[in-house]
């Protein structure tokens, strides 16, 4: 079981830090809004990743760099025009959360926001293709345990990120809260937009 625990535990350091992604699963937590649809996503599209990672993708992505490029401006683009939106909304809106009903998003919209997340996300493919895929080579027999221990982590990161976030709903309650929210988020989309050009 060496393998599978490498894994789980490599899974929970890289996934835990504050990025794009789990910032936009905490605002869809604390809004109750498609929070399981979200995580399932989030976690599966890890997943695949994760096994093209271990499977030997990462090598293909060495041999042609243009997809790193593609990645990367597409998602600072797309981070930074996400950011843009964050701060708008701090600036513009002035309501509190009741978060039953604020859920006015479509499914569709959330999904398509939350794909793009995780797909324009140069990040993601560094974690968890690259550096898991690479890691994984260090468990020859075990690759499938690592995979699944790496797979199990993000799926239990994701739920209690989207659920736990419950727990903030009393702090949600005053609109100061969500203005700070919405500022901070920006401030995360722009800081890796940035970082990804440069």
């Amino acid at each position: 079981m060496t393998g599978f625990f490498a894994g789980l535990s490599l899974g929970f350091s890289l996934i835990i830090a504050i990025g794009s992604q789990n910032a936009f699963v905490l605002k869809q937590g604390l809004k109750k809004e498609h929070v399981f649809i979200i995580c399932l996503l989030c976690a599966v599209s890890d997943a695949l990743l994760i096994a093209a990672g271990v499977a030997g993708f990462s090598a293909i992505i060495t041999r042609t760099p243009w997809i790193e490029t593609v990645a990367r401006y597409g998602g600072a683009i797309f981070l930074a025009c996400y950011g843009t939106r964050s701060f708008w909304t701090a600036l513009k809106t002035n309501s509190s959360l009741a978060p039953a009903e604020n859920g006015n998003s479509s499914l569709a919209v959330v999904i398509t926001t939350c794909l793009a997340f995780t797909w324009l996300n140069p990040h993601v493919y560094l974690d968890t293709v690259v550096l898991l895929g690479a890691i994984s080579a260090q468990f020859p027999g075990q690759k499938i345990e690592f995979t699944a221990g790496a797979v199990l982590a993000s799926f239990l990161f994701f739920y209690a990120l989207g659920y736990g976030a419950r727990i903030l709903t009393p702090i949600f309650n005053k609109p100061a809260s969500w203005k700070v929210l919405d500022f901070l988020i920006g401030v995360v989309m722009w800081s890796i937009a940035i970082s990804l050009i440069r």
